[in-house]
Parts: C-alpha cells; structure tokens; sequence
C-alpha cells in the first residue's frame, strides 16, 4: 500500500484497490494528470484499503469487482463516509446486484474511455450515482423484479429525467436531451426523490435497482 502524504480539502482523494500491481498503476498515471484528484493510496487488499480510509480523508475507492462486495460490506461497518465506484472487467449481474444493494455508488465498465471514467468519480465524489446502462440492461434483462425505470406513477418527464440520472448526466444535459429548463429537471428530480422516498440521486438509482418503488406502489402484488 502506497499513502500519499499531502493533504489538500480542496481536492478529491481516492484510493485504488485492486489486486492487479500493473493495473492499479496505470489507473494511477492516469488519475495524477487531474489537477483536482489526489491518490492517496493504492492498495492490493480490503484489509490495506480499510486501513486507508480510517486513516484518512477519502473521498471515493475505486474498486475492483471482484473485492468490491466485501470492501463496501466491510467499509459500512467501519463507518466510512465516502463513496465507492466499482471498475469492472466484465459485466455480471449478480455481483453488481450484490455491490449496488450494499452501498456501492456505481459501476464503470473498464471498456469504457478515460475521459468517462474521469466524469464519473467526479459525480460519485459529489454524491450522484454512475452506473454505466450496459449493467442497468443486464439487471434490467436477469432480474426482472429489478425496476430501473421506477415504473408506477411516473409522468413521461419523471421517466425521462430519471433515464438521464441513472446515465449520470447532469440537470443541465438531461434538459438539453428533453428540452427543458435545469431548473425544470431540477424540480422534477425533486418529485422524484419524494415519490420514492430518497434525498440523492444515487439514493434514488439505488431504490430503482432494487424495485422497491413499484413494490410499494403495488402492494400485495
């Protein structure tokens, strides 16, 4: 495990964990070139991982799949604050089912370009949800009691603006795709929030993966 000694609030400060060395330090060259990022520690197990974050400050955990459903299990037990992303080599439903019921607060395909995986700890690190639609589709296709469109009373808007969140567009980019104001989106998200019962984005992508909104819209079905 590797600890960076600097401390900067202004920035935001991951730790890697992954058990691939070569990986672990690619994904470091990469993220260093941030101006706003901060790598604080790169490690090869949850025990290294865990250790880091009670230590200090941080704000996201890149983690692999295959750890990530202990990690994040393991890191809600010891009280941490900051979010997870999980990076993914493959797509598998019932790990990322397990990951996302846990806490994690997304999921990145490795397939995916830099530049997005740049996008989406930046999201993540400002408490929105980045799970990529390639794993909301599986999801959607292998457990079907998993509801990623909310359906129930949902207006076309409140579809359409939460199809933008769960791709992890912004207020903004999610009014540009349906023509209408941020501040439009913006109270619609807060319709949302509170027909399902949630006060963050990645609350709500949460609940839509789980379904527990059409189950209480539909109860004693």
């Amino acid at each position: 495990m590797k600890l960076s000694s600097v401390d900067d609030p202004a920035r935001i400060r991951i730790v890697l964990l992954d058990d691939h060395l070569l990986f672990r330090e690619s994904l470091a060259r990469l993220l260093a070139t941030e101006r706003d990022f901060e790598i604080v520690a790169q490690c090869s197990s949850c025990t290294e991982a865990l250790k880091a974050v009670k230590s200090s400050n941080v704000n996201v955990v890149l983690v692999d799949l295959d750890i990530a459903k202990e990690f994040v299990f393991s890191a809600r037990k010891a009280h941490y604050r900051g979010k997870s992303l999980v990076v993914a080599r493959a797509v598998d439903a019932p790990d990322s089912a397990a990951v996302l019921k846990c806490g994690a607060s997304g999921i990145f395909l490795e397939s995916d370009s830099s530049s997005r995986l740049l996008q989406a700890i930046r999201l993540v690190a400002n408490g929105e949800a980045w799970v990529d639609q390639r794993v909301l589709q599986l999801l959607a296709d292998r457990f079907p009691q998993y509801d990623v469109r909310l359906l129930g009373n949902l207006t076309e808007k409140e579809t359409s603006v939460l199809d933008g969140v769960v791709e992890g567009l912004s207020n903004r980019k999610i009014g540009d795709q349906i023509g209408a104001t941020e501040s439009s989106v913006k109270a619609t998200l807060q319709q949302l929030f509170t027909k399902a019962g949630v006060r963050s984005r990645s609350q709500l992508v949460r609940i839509a993966l789980e379904g527990l909104y059409a189950a209480r819209s539909h109860p004693g079905e």
